[in-house]
């Protein structure tokens, strides 16, 4: 498979990281600070910038560690395998659809769940058979977004508090993108990465452990 190659620093990930924390810490600290920046639909026409604003803050501290955890890895491996650039135009591409789906079912939403949502649907077309856990079981990152999707599809039905319809827009971009670069960049949809590859992403991978868990 031939995979885009970028030699710049690796480090929006933890920016975009970073800035969430901050934010969360200003949300606990300054009166009236969620309450101003979150996207509110029925507010949205006068205030567009809580499209974007809403994608850096958080409900809670497990609301915040749950996609922090996710953007780290994820993001990690998506900026690596295609770059900085893209990868900030798929986080927030994703996250502005999820908002904009967002404000079409619920009354208000916060969080990055729609940005990380788009970096999953992007790897789950470039990378299909790398292997991810969905709760304590190892599946291949393509099955894992179907599952995702399917939770997400029922937590329509079954409200649950989660912003799942911003879940699927960002999904649905992700993967939108992800079927573009495998064509623009002459990469097939089938899966033929060489045995060098797997072995670099495995390195990749362990590194990341070494240095965050």
């Amino acid at each position: 498979m031939v995979f885009i190659k970028n030699t710049q620093n690796k480090k929006a990930t933890l920016w975009l990281a970073g800035i969430c924390f901050v934010v969360f810490a200003v949300q606990l600290t300054v009166s009236g600070f969620t309450e101003t920046f979150l996207l509110n639909s029925a507010l949205v026409l006068s205030r567009p910038w809580t499209l974007v604003t809403s994608m850096f803050m958080h409900g809670g501290g497990e609301h915040l560690l749950y996609n922090m955890f996710a953007l780290l890895l994820f993001g990690f491996i998506l900026e690596k395998l295609i770059g900085t650039k893209r990868f900030l135009i798929i986080y927030f591409s994703a996250g502005l659809f999820a908002a904009i789906g967002a404000v079409a079912f619920y009354d208000a939403s916060l969080g990055a769940s729609g940005a990380i949502m788009g970096i999953l649907g992007t790897l789950a077309i470039l990378k299909p058979k790398m292997t991810v856990f969905v709760g304590m079981i190892p599946m291949p990152m393509l099955m894992a977004a179907v599952v995702w999707i399917a939770g997400d599809l029922l937590r329509l039905f079954v409200p649950t508090g989660i912003a799942a319809a911003a879940h699927l827009f960002g999904m649905a971009l992700g993967i939108g993108v992800g079927i573009y670069l495998r064509y623009e960049y002459g990469i097939l949809f089938k899966d033929k990465h060489s045995k060098d590859e797997d072995d670099e992403f495995e390195e990749e991978l362990e590194d990341w452990e070494d240095r965050w868990m």
